[in-house]
């Protein structure tokens, strides 16, 4: 048997298989990674084996009391964060809310920052980690959307505009130039500074996302988590509850998770075809 008719068996058997978990537990809270947007031309941090690919994102600390660091943050970014904003939803996002419409999903929560889930028709999202197009003052909580900051910023910093590299995760790129001369765009209030509207490593979860996704999870029949490593563990600590309660627990990623060892289902797959395969077998006869 070829290597590509033994992916397609087993594509189709785990696609079979997540269908039958879902009609067993037909309200569920899913959670989902980076792996359901890397088919959207967004990269990703962690391999399959859920170590980094790359050094580590920036810390909030760091962004916060440095303002090289912020100087590199963002001149990176005018180059990275096209990857975000223009990215389309995926076959994993539009599978997720054909199930959402389907009635199967009682809550999603991701802990991506790119609104793909949005864009495919998901409406139950809790953004956990924050949402990438958004920007926030971190003094006076004025918000303003990000590509208009960065048009600012291109506007002041005409020698970076031109800069070519690499995407990276999160909009980030990889670029390593002399940053000492960009100028970022502060405040237009305050004179604060401005931060993406998402939990950087190092910060905290705000405390209404995170009950909300609790009171989902209290109503919910099982877990599916969904293109994560579960690594970080302001998402892996609602797996923990569920194991906790004794709730069904599964997971769909081409690699481990910190979750492993609580999982009752597990399906190490390409994420959009198994998603796609799910929900053909659910579709009314």
């Amino acid at each position: 048997m070829t290597q590509a008719v033994e992916i397609a068996n087993n594509v189709t058997q785990a696609g079979e298989e997540l269908a039958a978990f879902i009609q067993q537990h037909p309200k569920l809270w899913v959670i989902t990674g980076a792996g359901v947007s890397t088919d959207s031309g967004i990269p990703d941090y962690r391999d399959a084996d859920g170590q980094w690919k790359r050094p580590p994102p920036v810390q909030h600390g760091d962004f916060m009391s440095s303002h090289h660091v912020r100087q590199r943050y963002w001149a990176r970014a005018l180059i990275g964060f096209s990857a975000l904003r223009e990215a389309q939803a995926s076959g994993a996002h539009r599978a997720l809310a054909a199930l959402e419409s389907r009635g199967f999903i009682q809550q999603l929560v991701t802990q991506n920052v790119d609104r793909l889930h949005q864009r495919a028709g998901s409406r139950r999202v809790i953004d956990l980690h924050g949402r990438a197009d958004m920007v926030k003052c971190m003094v006076c909580d004025y918000q303003m959307m990000r590509h208009a900051m960065h048009a600012e910023m291109a506007r002041m910093n005409p020698s970076f505009t031109d800069l070519q590299a690499g995407h990276a995760p999160d909009g980030d790129a990889d670029l390593e130039t002399d940053f000492s001369s960009f100028r970022i765009f502060d405040c237009p209030r305050c004179s604060g500074i401005l931060k993406p509207d998402v939990v950087f490593y190092g910060d905290v979860v705000p405390a209404e996302r995170r009950l909300a996704a609790q009171v989902a999870l209290a109503e919910a029949d099982a877990v599916l988590a969904v293109g994560t490593s579960l690594m970080v563990f302001s998402g892996y600590r609602f797996c923990r509850t569920a194991h906790e309660r004794g709730m069904p627990l599964a997971s769909l990623s081409l690699g481990v998770t910190r979750a492993d060892a609580l999982l009752t289902h597990q399906w190490r797959a390409p994420l959009t075809p198994v998603l796609e395969q799910a929900v053909r077998c659910l579709q009314p006869s």
